[in-house]
């Protein structure tokens, strides 16, 4: 069998494409990238012609996918290609494009997760500085933004942002 995604022959993975039940086959690599992880340079250029599969489950994670990088030219213009039926694109946005955050050295954060901070950082409006090395214990992340997450540091909840933190 083929990843449905990038066509590599081998293992593959199904994965539900929530908020449905239906799966997509994928090989290690693009189960690992859709969490997150690094791929190869270029890999996600298969999302040009996957994106033009009969079904629907390929078609979701295909437009989630190319939304993550539409700032890139190719992925822009894939989108401005791609038609999904109302039914489809209100099930590709029911999950919302993904949002990973990642911490200054491209670890993934989770939410929970202890995180040191790298600098010493003014906090606005709290009359104090979180200083470099302070551990901030069970991060929430900032749903719709990958550069913020949250967290308690002398009592106070605060927005930091990822690329001050590290993963403990």
């Amino acid at each position: 069998m083929q990843c449905e995604i990038c066509g590599a022959e081998g293992p593959l993975t199904a994965v539900a494409v929530q908020p449905r039940t239906e799966a997509v086959n994928l090989c290690e690599t693009c189960a690992n990238g859709l969490k997150g992880d690094a791929v190869p340079e270029g890999h996600w250029q298969a999302l040009t012609t996957s994106m033009w599969s009969e079904s629907d489950a390929v078609k979701v994670v295909s437009w989630r996918l190319l939304n993550r990088f539409r700032d890139e030219a190719w992925a822009a213009d894939a989108l401005d290609m791609l038609y999904l039926e109302p039914e489809v694109e209100e099930w590709a946005k029911a999950a919302g494009p993904e949002v990973i955050h990642r911490d200054s050295v491209g670890a993934v954060l989770s939410s929970g997760d202890t995180v040191i901070l790298i600098k010493d950082l003014p906090v606005k409006g709290g009359g104090f500085t979180a200083k470099r090395g302070t551990a901030v214990r069970g991060i929430s992340l900032v749903p719709d933004n990958a550069g913020h997450i949250e967290g308690r540091v002398e009592g106070q909840r605060i927005v930091i942002l990822t690329e001050f933190v590290k993963k403990r």
